[in-house]
């Protein structure tokens, strides 16, 4: 079942309603976080409204509401819903207002839960890894204040991932204009070299993701070797491992770049045992 939440009042989808002056929606002027349940219970719920506030700091959004009243809505809104599983979706807007980008034109920020049924990606694509291209772009919030701000204009993103789709692939690999290989239109990348695992820096602009934390926790319990660095792109078909990592698709392998096998074409042994590592933690 699907349940919307609009300022606390719950409603089905087809009865929600929000204004068509609503920023977020003329100008993407919102941020947004997406949980998912394991059990019926919402994972990590508190990473990911201590990162939904660093983003309305960023980007100067104001919460007007407590996060534990957020994470009460949705618990609220998981459990109306009553599926098997659930993911939802959390999302603030600046609010309404007569049309023109000021800021201070905005007022009542609005609060938006969705909760929808939760299926996972297919077996085969953490069987056989998924195909991946590269796409070198400039993202909105790059060299601005709201740089790894988890912002609602995915413009970038949904161009890069149009364009992996017309060419046989299910991800895209953002790379900056100085090469570095930043993100997935929806993931964060992960290198393995020699059993090493790399990931990009925070500081490079990436989203902080929350599974990226708990893998990186995991690699550290495993005893595998970590390096937070750029990545450069020539590194990208030379790596043993690549996989990307999100709160819907958990780990997935990497097995293909730009229609060129990556390692052995199949998803290595360290994916694996990360990817086992995450699954027991949750």
């Amino acid at each position: 079942m699907r349940i919307a939440i609009i300022n606390g009042l719950v409603s089905t989808p087809e009865e929600a309603r929000i204004s068509v002056y609503d920023r977020g929606f003329l100008y993407g002027d919102s941020i947004f976080e997406t949980v998912r349940t394991y059990n019926g219970k919402p994972f990590a719920l508190g990473d990911h409204l201590a990162r939904l506030a660093r983003s309305a700091e960023r980007t100067f959004i104001e919460l007007t509401v407590p996060l534990d009243k957020i994470a009460a809505e949705v618990e609220q809104g998981i459990l109306a819903a009553q599926n098997p599983e659930s993911f939802a979706r959390i999302m603030i807007t600046r609010g309404t207002g007569p049309l023109g980008l000021d800021p201070a034109l905005a007022r009542d920020p609005q609060r938006i839960i969705l909760v929808e049924p939760f299926a996972p990606p297919p077996p085969e694509a953490y069987e056989n890894g998924i195909g991946a291209i590269t796409h070198r772009t400039v993202r909105s919030t790059d060299a601005t204040p709201a740089a790894g701000a988890k912002v609602a204009n995915y413009l970038t993103s949904v161009l890069a991932i149009r364009e992996a789709c017309a060419r046989g692939a299910a991800e895209a690999f953002i790379i900056d204009g100085r090469g570095r290989v930043l993100e997935g239109t929806t993931s964060n990348v992960f290198l393995v070299k020699e059993g090493r695992l790399v990931t990009a820096p925070e500081e490079s602009g990436i989203l902080s993701g929350i599974t990226r934390a708990y893998l990186l926790k995991a690699a550290e319990q495993l005893g595998i070797q970590v390096s937070i660095r750029d990545i450069r792109e020539e590194e990208l078909l030379g790596a043993d491992e690549l996989f990307i990592s999100s709160t819907l698709r958990e780990v997935l392998p990497v097995t293909r770049l730009d229609g060129r096998a990556v390692g052995g074409g199949r998803p290595g042994p360290v994916t694996r045992r990360i990817h086992e590592a995450f699954r027991k933690a949750t």
